[in-house]
């Protein structure tokens, strides 16, 4: 898949101090790698969302158990408060967060309504290459399907772009800071 523009940020958007990005996309998409290097672009700090997981669900995942919705909705507050607490400083962040239903997406939004999302997708047998080459990771590649199965496309009404992460780390941020900034 090649980059495709997805809502109403396919006209201009210029990246101001204070830019608040979510690296989304399943485990194994490379979230982390990619959204450090996307903060070093935009000159901003980096959070891994996985950091911000209450202990529980860290627990359930590492023991291959799904995390549901209740699970999920204090991380996702979390989320958007950090967000909104960089808004209010006016600080770029970005963070990595799976963010894979729309639902989600609008509680990190709730709380940081600017948050633009840069979607890290591929391809299943790539998404499970990785992720078995990830040790000490908790989350297990068996995961893998559920969050696939989980995964909602970005909305058109969504602030948000898809990249191939076919493309290396480097690529993918340079290409979404050039996005971001229009």
């Amino acid at each position: 898949m090649s980059e495709a523009m997805v809502g109403p940020e396919e006209q201009s958007t210029t990246a101001m101090p204070g830019d608040r990005v979510v690296v989304m996309g399943v485990s194994g998409s490379g979230k982390t790698t990619v959204g450090e290097l996307l903060a070093i672009e935009l000159d901003g700090a980096f959070v891994d969302g996985d950091a911000l997981h209450p202990e529980s669900n860290i627990e359930k995942m590492s023991a291959g158990i799904p995390l549901d919705d209740d699970d999920r909705e204090p991380w996702l507050r979390e989320i958007g408060a950090e967000l909104g607490a960089a808004a209010a400083a006016g600080r770029t962040l970005v963070i990595g967060c799976s963010a894979l239903k729309r639902s989600y997406r609008d509680l990190i939004r709730a709380a940081a309504p600017d948050t633009r999302f840069v979607h890290l997708h591929g391809t299943v047998e790539l998404l499970g290459e990785r992720m078995q080459v990830r040790p000490g990771h908790f989350m297990p590649a068996s995961l893998l399907d559920s969050q696939l199965a989980t995964l909602e496309d970005l909305g058109v009404d969504e602030s948000g772009k898809v990249f191939d992460i076919a493309e290396t780390p480097a690529d993918l941020a340079a290409a979404a800071a050039r996005w971001l900034r229009g």
